[in-house]
């Protein structure tokens, strides 16, 4: 119980955060994509099924308040946690150089998603300018954005994880 009221928490902090903040701190119209970096990480942390549903209540929330349809972005998050979540044996806290590389894949598979749905089937083929203007600024201040988030975020999860090793031995 204690994991899922501070993840819906965190998932709302970066929601709104990423709405509200981050939205003031654009460069040039480019905001860091603070869910993400959330999803990916819990992903590659928790596994496979924490990653889809992180992912699935990210997207949703991206739905309700900036979709044109409701389950676009769920499902295109969802992915991201799952695929993320196939990286939890090789994952290590120590070691910052996968979780970075799996953001960086994440964000440039979401903006390439973005692109083909959104404009690509409109018969829009700037895919140069697209991937110039929007795709490539957004990886790379979600990225210097995850220097900092990430560590934040293994460091509740590590202490999530041993309080949940406390409550356990209790019982044994």
């Amino acid at each position: 119980m204690k994991r899922f009221l501070i993840t819906t928490v965190l998932i709302f902090i970066c929601f709104l955060l990423q709405c509200t903040v981050f939205h003031s701190l654009a460069f040039g119209g480019i905001v860091p994509n603070l869910l993400i970096v959330l999803t990916a990480s819990f992903g590659f942390m928790r596994g496979e099924k924490t990653g889809l549903l992180i992912g699935f209540f990210c997207g949703i929330l991206v739905d309700i308040f900036f979709g044109n349809t409701i389950g676009f972005y769920a499902l295109v998050y969802m992915y991201i946690g799952y695929m993320n979540g196939k990286f939890s044996a090789i994952f290590y806290p120590q070691d910052i150089k996968l979780p970075i590389a799996l953001i960086l894949g994440s964000d440039c598979f979401y903006g390439l998603v973005c692109y083909v749905i959104m404009f690509l089937l409109r018969s829009r083929f700037e895919f140069g300018y697209y991937f110039m203007q929007i795709i490539l600024p957004e990886i790379v201040y979600t990225i210097v954005v995850t220097i900092f988030l990430y560590p934040l975020i293994l460091w509740i999860n590590t202490g999530l994880e041993r309080s949940e090793l406390r409550s356990g031995k209790k019982f044994v």
